[in-house]
C-alpha cells in the first residue's frame, strides 16, 4: 500500500465499517516500521487490502476488506494467506485479529484458515457489538 492507493482503500473502508479508519490511520500504518500494509489490485483497481502489524515474534491483522462489488472471489483468502507467508518469513510464533462476534463469513474463512477462538472482547465495537479473538500458531 502507498499514499496513492489511499482514495481506494478509504472507499472500501468506508463503505465496509459502520467506524471506518482515517487516512491518518492508514498514513501511521504505511510509515510504521512495524507496518506492512498491503493492497489487492485487479487490473489497474485496488480491490481490497490487509493491514498488519509484526512486532518480534507477534503479529496482528488490524483491518482488512474487500470491496462489495470483489467479494466472494477469494481475495479476502489471498490476502490473510499473504498476512500468514509474511508472518511465516520472518518467524512469528502466533498471528491474532479481532472479528465481529456477528460476522460469520469472515470467522469461517478465518477457521478454514487454521486460525481458532481465543477470547472475547465482550462490547468492543462502538455499537455493543463483542469482538471474537481469532489466533493463530505457526
Amino acid at each position: 500500500m502507498t499514499e496513492k492507493d489511499l482514495p481506494a482503500v478509504l472507499r472500501i473502508e468506508e463503505d465496509s465499517f459502520p467506524h471506518p479508519w482515517t487516512e491518518c490511520h492508514f498514513l501511521d500504518e504505511i510509515g510504521s516500521p512495524h507496518g506492512y500494509p498491503v493492497v489487492a489490485v485487479a487490473g489497474a483497481e485496488v480491490v481490497g487490502y490487509l493491514c498488519l502489524k509484526v512486532v518480534l515474534d507477534e503479529a496482528e491483522i488490524l483491518d482488512v476488506a474487500v470491496n462489495r462489488s470483489a467479494r466472494g472471489r477469494g481475495i479476502g483468502r489471498a490476502l490473510v494467506q499473504s498476512a500468514l507467508s509474511f508472518c511465516r518469513e520472518r518467524g512469528a510464533s502466533f498471528l491474532f485479529l479481532e472479528v465481529r462476534a456477528g460476522n460469520a463469513p469472515a470467522q469461517a474463512l478465518y477457521r478454514a484458515m487454521g486460525f481458532s477462538e481465543s477470547g472475547i472482547r465482550k462490547r468492543y465495537y462502538h455499537d455493543g457489538e463483542d469482538a471474537l479473538l481469532m489466533q493463530f500458531d505457526f
